[in-house]
């Protein structure tokens, strides 16, 4: 199996996505979500991005992490990294609260845009849906069954079943999955969450958390999920894209 697909975004073939997270301005790992546990520190964020652009992954998936804490579309580093990876799209997560903010990220040179929060919250699903239609991701994080908020600090009181429910009704085409346990530890995919998710949703689906060589891959997309995004095993070299 190729390292990543070079199709269209996300289409049929099997896409690994390389992620880029960016807390005060550096590309950092984080383990588990935890803000306080900055595993990986690799430096200027859009230089990270323009070395994975140089070998042209389908797809570059940023998370603006203190954005996802604490609000705030992230108007300024989408314009930057997307114009950082150009000619690869990117999609980016963290900070947005509104139809408003989802609007303007893809204004501001963004493939889609990542809403985790705002997806489970008052604002309608469905108006997300109609503003960004092919453009938009729903992030699903979870961990011991609920899907978690605000930079996973809070919870949605949601089920994965319950949330990816709610993907279906409004009319969601993409969601990223991630086992937030499972997220920057190195231990392996959660398999059992990413067959429930699958039996679940019937769009697009990334999976995120634990991803570490190409046995992983490969068990991931047995259970017909369409890509992972990797972090931490493409900047510790265990996993190539």
């Amino acid at each position: 199996m190729p390292s990543c697909y070079h199709a269209n975004t996300l289409g049929e073939e099997f896409a690994i996505v390389p992620a880029v997270d960016v807390l005060d301005g550096r590309a950092v790992r984080l383990l588990r979500g935890d803000y306080d546990r900055v595993e990986v520190d690799a430096g200027d964020p859009l230089a990270l991005v323009r070395q994975v652009a140089a070998a042209s992954p389908p797809l570059i998936h940023v998370v603006a992490l203190g954005a996802a804490r604490d609000g705030g579309a992230p108007i300024d580093l989408a314009r930057a990294v997307s114009a950082a990876a150009a000619p690869v799209p990117v999609q980016l997560g963290g900070g947005v609260r509104s139809v408003a903010d989802a609007v303007a990220l893809v204004d501001a040179g963004l493939a889609r845009v990542i809403v985790g929060t705002a997806a489970f919250g008052e604002i309608p699903l469905r108006d997300f849906v109609d503003a960004l239609g092919d453009r938009l991701v729903v992030s699903v994080d979870v961990a011991a069954g609920v899907v978690r908020t605000a930079g996973w600090l809070e919870s949605s009181e949601l089920t994965t079943e319950q949330a990816l429910a709610r993907c279906t009704d409004a009319g969601v085409r993409h969601v990223v999955c991630t086992a937030i346990d499972r997220d920057g530890a190195r231990g392996g995919p959660d398999l059992e969450l990413l067959r429930e998710v699958r039996r679940a949703f019937e769009g697009t689906i990334l999976a995120a958390g634990g991803i570490r060589n190409t046995a992983d891959v490969d068990a991931v997309q047995a259970l017909g999920i369409n890509g992972v995004v990797v972090g931490r095993s493409w900047l510790d070299g265990t996993l190539e894209v």
